[in-house]
């Protein structure tokens, strides 16, 4: 697993780098180590994982729950990033180009979903 400091570099990466170059950086981190990628099977039971520690600090921050003061001091921008190292441990180890990924899904939904939600009107002045 990254450490924190690997996931800095990773999130600061994010307004830098295209994704293509996020997979073959992971795909470099991970290929230093003889146990290489988890199996499918474990990535998604990281992924749960990751996620459900993103929702402890969502609801820390915008929900009823406080956090305790003995609880680590986490912030949805880290857990955001562990989200992303895992999605692109499990592309990678899967073979999946995200970059393909994301344009299919945003070709769906900007066809299948065209006139589904009210858009902003634009100022024609502007």
């Amino acid at each position: 697993m990254a450490t924190n400091s690997d996931l800095k570099v990773l999130l600061s990466s994010l307004r830098e780098k295209p994704l293509a170059e996020m997979q073959r950086e992971v795909d470099r981190y991970i290929s230093q180590f003889k146990e290489g990628y988890f199996s499918p099977l474990a990535l998604l039971a990281r992924l749960s994982e990751e996620v459900g520690e993103l929702a402890r600090e969502v609801n820390h921050s915008y929900g009823e729950k406080p956090k305790k003061a003995s609880e680590a001091d986490n912030s949805i921008e880290l857990e955001l990033g562990d989200i992303l190292f895992i999605l692109l441990c499990f592309a990678n180890s899967l073979g999946i180009d995200l970059t393909k990924a994301h344009d299919d899904v945003m070709h769906k939904f900007t066809t299948r979903d065209a006139d589904r939600w009210t858009r902003i009107e634009k100022d024609p002045d502007a």
